[in-house]
């Protein structure tokens, strides 16, 4: 059956064409949503309307809420016709093509049981994780709040995750085509000398299915995790992670980046002693930043004492001096992904012009809504 639209009028998508009965299902569900939503992702107001109701909820549940209902809204097969187009903007970084700049920082898909809703968002890449070779519970609830008047979360999950398996078999049913990173880290019992261990077992496992992998050493809600990024303790496991990506190069015929994930809390040596680091590793990327420990710019609020890592807004300077360090010392010999406190295009396009290639969302999304992706890949378009 063919559904055709009047010859005087474009199609239910603004276009002139022949539908077949599943795609006029799908467009007139899109203008459907769009009318009774009041275009729910283009309309800054509608989107704070629901982000307000989405507020009066705890925050882990409210996160999990919207993600279901992603997912259910992708199924129908209208999402992405709510959502506002991202400009085209490819970019090649670790010989990868990203068709824009604008990823989505790893934490909110653990398990990657949404990257293909959150694919229709708009994103050029997506990075699931972090992933641990055997599922953990993570830290107890509570273990996330928000601090509205600076746009900023404190979060102390502790690499909550379902293990490899359950991932991997995610990744599996895979339909998102931009480019997919998986984060991988240490289970939290492993002891501190075998941590390399975990990270060789996740880098073999994830390998045939990541375009990247990100090795997440910044975590401050893994005791000890954060060791590993100083000093021989961060040499040797890098030197661990190589050995295990060429091996599997050789395994698979295939070369897979390896970036790694830092924190935005080392001081100008330790900026200089990391980016020496990688560049003797031989590895293809750095990712800057995780969370901060700091609580100097929330000082006084009611959460400002909860332990774990602050990211949003407050990060966004001490993301900016990590990447404007880490570009001195490397210039163009690595890449390096910003990401921390990015909640406008101005604050995207501010990375790329520290030194950042790309630039990666997370809290921001949350505050901001959908609009923010295509807000931020336009600004830094516009840097020409």
């Amino acid at each position: 059956m063919k559904l055709e639209p009047h010859p005087n009028r474009a199609g239910c998508c603004g276009k002139l064409r022949v539908y077949s009965p599943h795609e006029f299902l799908a467009c007139f569900l899109a203008r459907v949503f769009k009318i009774v939503f009041g275009i729910i992702f283009e309309g800054v107001l509608m989107y704070g309307m629901i982000r307000n109701l989405l507020f009066k909820l705890p925050p882990e549940q409210a996160h999990n809420l919207s993600l279901k209902g992603l997912d259910m809204v992708h199924r129908l097969g209208v999402l992405k016709h709510l959502v506002p187009a991202v400009p085209a903007h490819p970019v090649t970084v670790m010989g990868l093509e990203f068709p824009n700049p604008v990823g989505l920082a790893a934490g909110l898909d653990k398990n990657a049981v949404h990257m293909n809703a959150l694919g229709d968002l708009g994103f050029g890449f997506i990075e699931v994780g972090t992933v641990t070779p055997l599922a953990q519970p993570g830290n107890p609830e509570p273990r996330m709040f928000r601090l509205p008047e600076h746009q900023a979360i404190i979060n102390r999950m502790g690499f909550n995750n379902q293990g490899l398996g359950h991932l991997l078999a995610q990744v599996d049913r895979r339909k998102f085509r931009g480019v997919l990173g998986i984060n991988v880290g240490k289970n939290k019992n492993t002891p501190d000398q075998d941590s390399a261990q975990d990270y060789r077992k996740c880098i073999t496992a994830v390998y045939n299915r990541a375009d990247y992998i990100t090795v997440n050493v910044s975590s401050p809600n893994t005791p000890g995790l954060r060791d590993l990024q100083f000093g021989d303790s961060l040499k040797q496991l890098l030197a661990a992670v190589k050995d295990e990506q060429l091996s599997c190069q050789k395994d698979h015929s295939r070369y897979v980046p390896i970036a790694v994930k830092i924190a935005p809390d080392m001081d100008d040596a330790g900026i200089r002693f990391v980016a020496t680091a990688l560049v003797e590793s031989g590895l293809d990327g750095v990712i800057a930043t995780n969370t901060t420990i700091s609580r100097e710019a929330v000082a006084g609020h009611r959460h400002c004492n909860e332990a774990g890592g602050l990211s949003g807004a407050p990060v966004r300077e001490p993301s900016l001096r990590i990447i404007r360090g880490l570009h001195a010392e490397l210039g163009d010999r690595l890449p390096i992904i910003g990401v921390g406190g990015i909640t406008d295009g101005a604050s995207a396009a501010e990375k790329i012009q520290a030194g950042a290639k790309l630039v990666q969302i997370y809290t921001g999304f949350i505050y901001r809504g959908p609009g923010l992706i295509g807000e931020a890949a336009a600004a830094i378009k516009a840097l020409g």
